[in-house]
């Protein structure tokens, strides 16, 4: 967890050098990207908010996200992600937004996409990024390297910036 305080310590003086807000909206990951950001004292002043988005009602209620976009791609899949990272900004005062769903074990599986498919969606500078990814391991595996992964490259967009 250490290594997990360490980037989310990176990724907020990065936000905060550059006077951003950051939103995050998490399905699989339970919680877990917030639960880093907020670990760092003073976190208050570049994260806004987050979503947890589990069930697909909650990401149509929550995030806007229509019923029949998420029927006609499955709520894992890089659509969803990107409008997930695009309805945590719509719905908060945060100028960055992330966002998580996947599967993450030990069941849930459908043809194509294994236990372990993550699904990422990042909005910075204007500009929405996706990227599917599938992790190894058991759910708690899962769910730690999605929190890293999604950390990592959300700091990397903002460096970018």
């Amino acid at each position: 967890m250490t290594n997990m305080i360490d980037l989310a310590q990176q990724v907020g003086e990065a936000l905060k050098a550059r006077k951003l807000l950051l939103t995050v909206a998490e399905s699989c990951t339970g919680g877990g990207v917030c639960c880093a950001l907020t670990e760092i004292p003073g976190s208050s002043e570049w994260f806004d908010c987050g979503f947890i988005s589990y069930s697909n009602s909650s990401k149509t209620e929550m995030l806007n996200i229509s019923a029949s976009l998420i029927a006609q791609h499955g709520a894992v899949s890089e659509e969803i992600a990107a409008a997930m990272a695009e309805g945590a900004l719509a719905n908060s005062e945060a100028h960055v937004s992330l966002s998580t769903t996947g599967i993450a074990g030990p069941g849930g599986a459908v043809p194509g996409k294994p236990v372990g498919t993550v699904c990422f969606g990042w909005k910075v500078g204007g500009v929405t990024f996706t990227e599917r990814k599938v992790f190894q391991g058991d759910r708690h595996a899962v769910r730690e390297q999605t929190v890293a992964h999604a950390l990592n490259k959300l700091l990397r967009y903002i460096e970018e910036i």
